[in-house]
């Protein structure tokens, strides 16, 4: 039955399972398309491009169990067909044995005759010739001749029966060899016909599975298409609030960084000041200050970012174009979207703490789909201005104008908002353009 049935061979078993990350990781792409727009959406649209990422599987799936099926069926004919040609093998050898137990029986009976008339007649007896089948009873001129005749016969007639003795013997061993063999088959057959059955009933099973994951793929897919028009609405103007929020952040930090710049050049021109005051005290009516030259923008890593969470949490999203999944409905017209931050696989209730020293500017209920959401400007550090948002947490722990530091604790992960489930999203905004956290952390 193991050999009908089968199991998946352990060298396939790396092969499945990047198969099956690649598909979720597609999954959550599709969902992280409409993060922000309708959680009932999002997970549509995950489980559309996992209901078509696994029917190929399972078609196939259906097709090696439909052959498992046909084989289980021909082992069960051919067993059958073997049963059927021993059994006649069987009838066969018992005829023989019966006839050639008569004929057996026979010999005896002729033997015991010639040795009983014998007997009895002391000599030649008067009715042998009608027992050897020769000549006239009535003639026994050559009693001699009668009697070596009548030994020659017993001696014939004693050699056949042991001919037959060794005949019945064989076929009795031939006889115990083929109901063994038949008894063998039967025990074959009923563990062949068990195989069938269960052979047709995974067959059974993986077709409702196929039917099923079609169903559900066509009920998903024909939903979705009728409410294309609104999702593409619903889409369009979740894209014009994000450009708001994008435009809001970025005012923010171009006027920190212009207030920094604004302090660092007053500073600069403050300290030329006094240097010149100095050399004109000294006596040096040569000295000239030096024009003022803002810096160029240092490295942003003087932010020392450090991870949002205390554990390794894996990403489920990462941050940057995301092409619409195979199996989905490209919503955006452009093949894909942009994902402005990043997912971590963070389970509801993880703790979640500030990246880096800063100002809260927000912190609250994002009605933007975000759920419970805080930003953190981090100000402006070597001419860069830096804020990080963390959002769809189940509680904020910090409120709006409330200053943190590195790594203190401002929310609790969780899936608010127009969320899928359990699970973080991270962004850093640095000098008013999302960027790629993962290149700061």
């Amino acid at each position: 039955m193991a050999g009908l049935l089968g199991l998946v061979p352990a060298a396939h078993a790396d092969n499945l399972d990047d198969r099956a990350a690649a598909l979720k990781q597609q999954a959550n792409d599709a969902a992280s398309a409409l993060e922000f727009v309708d959680a009932g959406l999002a997970k549509s649209a995950a489980d559309l491009v996992t209901y078509q990422g696994q029917l190929p599987g399972a078609q196939a799936a259906l097709a090696d169990a439909q052959n498992r099926v046909g084989a289980a069926t021909d082992l069960v004919s051919s067993l059958a067909a073997r049963i059927d040609l021993a059994q006649t093998s069987k009838d066969k050898i018992t005829a023989q044995i019966a006839l050639d137990s008569k004929k057996q029986a026979e010999a005896k009976s002729k033997i015991g005759q010639i040795a009983a008339q014998s007997y009895k007649a002391g000599g030649i007896p008067a009715n042998l010739a009608l027992i050897l089948g020769v000549g006239n009873s009535g003639d026994l001129a050559n009693s001699i001749d009668l009697a070596e005749q009548a030994m020659r016969g017993q001696n014939a007639v004693l050699a056949q029966l042991t001919t037959q003795k060794a005949t019945n013997q064989n076929a009795q061993a031939r006889l115990a060899a083929v109901e063994a063999e038949i008894k063998d088959l039967k025990v074959q057959a009923d563990a062949a016909l068990v195989a069938e059955q269960a052979a047709r009933d995974q067959a059974a099973a993986k077709k409702a599975a196929v039917d099923k994951l079609i169903s559900d793929s066509a009920a998903i897919n024909a939903k979705l298409e009728k409410q294309k028009p609104q999702i593409q609405a619903k889409v369009a103007a979740l894209k014009k609030q994000q450009d708001t929020v994008a435009a809001q952040i970025a005012e923010r930090q171009r006027k920190e960084r212009e207030a920094a710049a604004a302090a660092a050049k007053a500073e600069a021109e403050r300290i030329a000041r006094a240097q010149a005051a100095a050399a004109k005290a000294a006596g040096d009516t040569n000295y000239v200050s030096p024009p003022y030259v803002a810096p160029a923008p240092g490295n942003p890593s003087a932010f020392g970012l450090q991870h949002p969470f205390a554990t390794n949490v894996p990403i489920t999203s990462g941050f940057g174009w995301r092409q619409t999944p195979p199996g989905t409905i490209d919503f955006y017209g452009k093949g894909g979207y942009v994902h402005t931050g990043i997912d971590f696989g963070a389970p509801c209730g993880t703790p979640v703490y500030a990246a880096a020293a800063g100002t809260v500017v927000f912190a609250g209920w994002d009605v933007y789909g975000g759920g419970n959401g805080v930003k953190i400007s981090h100000g402006v550090i070597q001419g860069n201005a830096l804020l990080t948002a963390y959002y769809h947490n189940t509680s904020v722990q910090v409120s709006t104008g409330q200053h943190v530091g590195r790594g203190q604790l401002i929310a609790i992960s969780g899936g608010t908002g127009n969320s899928t489930g359990c699970h973080a999203h991270f962004e850093t905004w640095l000098n008013g353009v999302a960027v790629d956290p993962m290149t700061l952390l």
